[in-house]
């Protein structure tokens, strides 16, 4: 039976809604994990950790495609609650055009300053190289990366996230197969890694392009529009705390690399390159439960049903709880297991690799709480509250942590960090959710 964005939700409902986009950004990350497995294991530790050095700076450019999809859908699922299918697809046809414009300026830009922009993140003689090979390769599929990240969003607020999934199998499947003809067959290094992901990126990218230019059968499609600028400022606006959150932990990841270089040089790098990996896995549950949840939440403010915004919160609060503690306790069991398959060819940098992610693991208790009321802000269409808890939690309280945990706790402290920035962020996240509780009604 078809879920529509205007029934009530169960638990049940939920879960079915809410298990394509889920399933989609676990897969994104499997994949994107599958890339550093090929490199570290086939390539070395040595371009391992120069990929995960240059890694910053590309996700701040996805980063706006994060943006523009999470403001954007935000908009169009308010748009459609209001009944008013029409401009709904104006404004969908606008981020789309919005993300190639901005595609092709990050592109130029990233391309001619790459070298500098290695060396300006901490990349040593023996990094540099493999930095500017394979941000240059990754960069000439910036507008394809930029689109996967918007329409991924977008094909659940149009009620179809199993096309979603569909779409990133076949986006992840091609990756993985290109990552081992590339990088185990033809032997084309950080290379061959950035030139998989991008034509698995032209895959998640281009198709559901084509999709929404044809008839079909969803809430939306791409039809002829000019730019109205005051909703694309909007939109961007309110998508703002996904653009912060990219460029805050761009940021954070910048720190920490000076600082594992500093206490424990490549290896440190490397351990937190694995820990990064792995992370995204776990956070992507979480993600992918706001891509599903967004829209829902959107189409009610829109629609004024404030007993279905009541119900959504409490579910989604329990239902992000209860993960959290989950996953901190899968992540501590499977610690030696996760980094044994990474980096077990190295029994130093395994074993600090195995104790970061044991004391990296409580992290997770809250951050999918923490995660959802940002994106509940998001869907609200209060992109100021939500840019405010995305950057307290990943610039503010988790550079403070990296920088100072360390002084004390040596380098025990840096993988401390993040747990202690959940707790401050989770604090911050409640007084807005009490605040603003009697705006929104929704509990």
């Amino acid at each position: 039976m078809k879920i529509s964005l205007s029934d009530h939700f169960t638990y049940k409902k939920l879960f079915r809604f809410c298990f394509a986009p889920i399933i989609m950004m676990i897969f994104t990350s499997i994949y994107g994990v599958v890339d550093g497995l090929f490199v570290s294991n086939f390539v070395g530790k040595t371009p391992f950790a120069a990929i995960n050095l240059v890694m910053p700076f590309i996700m701040v450019l996805c980063g706006f495609g994060f943006m523009i999809g999470a403001g954007g859908s935000a908009l169009v699922s308010k748009t459609l609650g209001e009944g008013d299918k029409d401009k709904a697809n104006r404004y969908f046809t606008m981020m789309i055009v919005l993300t190639v414009i901005l595609g092709v300026i990050f592109t130029v830009v990233g391309i001619l300053f790459i070298r500098p922009i290695s060396v300006l993140l901490g990349a040593t003689d023996d990094m540099l190289g493999d930095c500017c090979l394979y941000g240059r390769v990754i960069l000439i599929f910036n507008i394809p990366f930029m689109l996967q990240s918007v329409f991924q969003t977008f094909l659940t607020t149009a009620e179809k996230p199993k096309l979603g999934l569909v779409m990133t199998v076949a986006a992840g499947c091609t990756n993985m197969a290109l990552d081992a003809l590339f990088i185990a067959g033809f032997k084309m290094g950080v290379g061959g890694a950035a030139l998989a992901s991008g034509l698995s990126a032209a895959v998640g990218g281009i198709a559901p392009m084509v999709y929404f230019m044809c008839k079909n059968s969803s809430l939306l499609r791409l039809v002829r529009t000019k730019l109205e600028w005051r909703a694309l400022v909007q939109a961007c606006a309110n998508g703002a705390s996904e653009l912060m959150s990219n460029i805050s932990g761009s940021l954070v990841s910048i720190v920490y690399n000076f600082q594992l270089i500093k206490l424990a040089g490549e290896n440190g790098v490397a351990a937190y390159g694995v820990l990064m990996y792995v992370q995204f896995i776990f956070i992507a549950v979480f993600i992918g439960y706001t891509i599903g949840t967004s829209p829902v939440i959107g189409y009610h403010y829109g629609a004024q049903n404030n007993s279905e915004l009541k119900n959504l919160l409490k579910k989604s609060m329990i239902i992000t709880g209860v993960t959290g503690v989950v996953m901190m306790i899968a992540a501590q069991l499977l610690a030696y297991p996760l980094a044994k398959i990474f980096v077990g060819y190295d029994l130093e940098l395994f074993e600090m690799t195995c104790r970061a992610f044991k004391l990296f693991s409580y992290a997770f208790v809250l951050a999918g709480m923490n995660i959802f009321i940002s994106s509940l802000f998001t869907a609200l269409n209060n992109g100021a509250i939500s840019a405010a808890i995305s950057f307290l939690r990943t610039l503010v309280f988790q550079m403070l942590s990296v920088i100072l945990l360390p002084m004390i706790l040596d380098l025990d402290g840096i993988w401390l960090a993040v747990g202690l920035a959940e707790v401050c962020a989770f604090l911050v996240s409640l007084i807005f959710l009490i605040a603003k509780r009697k705006r929104y009604n929704y509990f």
